[in-house]
């Protein structure tokens, strides 16, 4: 499993998932992982027993 992530590698993985999802898939495809990431972190973060405030969650305006 040495040298599994050299550059070349790297690239020709990018290759093949460019061929499977296609240019157009690729923004929702990176948007998606990334939020994947962000919840997987807030939940890590949050199961720490850290002492910060979570954020209140946004509410909407009636009025509006």
């Amino acid at each position: 499993m040495d040298g599994l992530f050299q550059p070349v590698h790297l690239l020709f993985i990018l290759l093949i998932v460019l061929i499977i999802f296609g240019p157009g898939k690729l923004p929702d495809l990176g948007r998606g992982l990334g939020k994947g990431i962000r919840e997987f972190k807030d939940a890590i973060r949050g199961g720490l027993g850290s002492t910060e405030n979570p954020k209140p969650p946004e509410q909407k305006n009636p009025s509006a």
